[in-house]
């Protein structure tokens, strides 16, 4: 129903407009049209500064009403986060101030410079002081910003610390499959042609014994508080993007081509929810490259928590590969039958025995 008020009052303005225009014209045909024009002129020229100034409130007041909504509100949620903050921040100031000052002098100068009887034209076609300051001043402070970016982007995408949580993170159509490594810190191979939706989603090559004891989880990421995480990220069909909105961060998932990026969660989920004031907040990684007719629905969550409470939840995973032989599992393995069957006679036979001994005491 509000949708449809809106749509009905935009439609109204314009029509309203449109409705004055046409009266101009009618005026203009009565009035004369050297009047007409004058008046015209002196009506645009209030318009344009009423037009400014309830510009600058409108903009003014939607940042007041919707601020609160955007992430910046709450801020980044891991360190490396802050520098894009940052950079963000001063990219707003910059740009902001600018805006301000040339909307001001557009609508200013065309109220203050509107076509009168006793002003004349001036002629005004060149001045090189003034070309090369609005043309020098922009390209420093455009390589300023584009120098912050980079050494940030450098910073996401080098080496993590050696002490790092390793995740390797792998797109498909149409979700996310984390692997971790297990006691031997070490991720397993792996080869696109193993892939086997139903033991093996990942192609993990199984003579690699250092792939026995990885875990592989889907659609959900646990992370540890105050220590660097490093994504090793990849795709298992088409070109994703891993999107951490919160986090601030941002990287191609592509079919070949390994992409890493590394980052150092602030605060736990369940912090997070307190923080923001949101019971059921989730840390959310997107997809943020179109691909393909589900790619709305491309989304996991990452649960970021304490040390302790990951090393309990690592702790109950299974390896990876028990699930492409899963009589290797030392929780499936039983005790045989034949051993149960002979100790149970031998039990019989014990009984048995003390029964005749009792007999031929009597």
């Amino acid at each position: 129903m509000t949708l449809f008020l809106v749509i009905a009052v935009v439609v109204l303005f314009f029509l309203v407009i449109f409705q004055i225009a046409k009266a101009s014209e009618y005026v203009a045909v009565l009035k004369g049209e050297d009047i007409s024009k004058k008046q015209s002129n002196k009506i645009n020229g209030y318009l344009m500064v009423i037009f400014l100034v309830a510009g600058l409130f409108g903009v003014w007041y939607c940042n007041e009403l919707l601020y609160s909504k955007t992430l910046l509100y709450v801020g980044s949620a891991s360190v490396q986060g802050d520098k894009v903050d940052s950079m963000l921040e001063i990219t707003l100031a910059v740009t902001g101030i600018v805006f301000i000052a040339t909307q001001i002098l557009l609508f200013w100068f065309s109220y203050k410079y509107q076509d009168k009887e006793d002003r004349k034209v001036f002629y005004f076609p060149h001045n090189t002081n003034l070309e090369l300051l609005w043309t020098v001043v922009p390209a420093i402070v455009l390589t300023v910003l584009v120098v912050i970016g980079l050494r940030n982007w450098y910073s996401f995408t080098s080496e993590a610390p050696k002490d790092a949580q390793v995740i390797e993170v792998t797109g498909k159509q149409f979700g996310w499959i984390f692997r971790y490594p297990g006691a031997d810190n070490q991720l397993g191979k792996k080869y696109y042609r193993n892939i086997d939706n139903a033991s093996n989603s990942l192609g993990l090559v199984w003579d690699d014994a250092m792939s026995h004891d990885d875990i592989v989880t889907e659609q959900t990421v646990f992370v540890v508080k105050n220590k660097p995480c490093k994504f090793i990220i990849g795709s298992r069909d088409v070109i994703h993007d891993v999107g951490l909105s919160q986090f601030r961060l941002k990287m191609d998932a592509v079919p070949g081509i390994p992409t890493t990026m590394w980052f150092t969660p602030k605060y736990t989920t369940k912090e997070m929810a307190e923080k923001t004031g949101n019971p059921n907040f989730q840390y959310e990684i997107s997809c943020d490259q179109m691909c393909g007719n589900g790619h709305y629905s491309m989304k996991g969550v990452i649960q970021v928590v304490t040390q302790e409470e990951f090393n309990e939840w690592q702790a109950k995973q299974k390896p990876y590969y028990f699930s492409a032989y899963p009589d290797k599992d030392p929780s499936n393995k039983v005790i045989p039958a034949t051993a149960v069957d002979s100790s149970k006679h031998t039990t019989a036979t014990i009984n048995s025995t003390s029964i005749q001994k009792s007999n031929t005491k009597i």
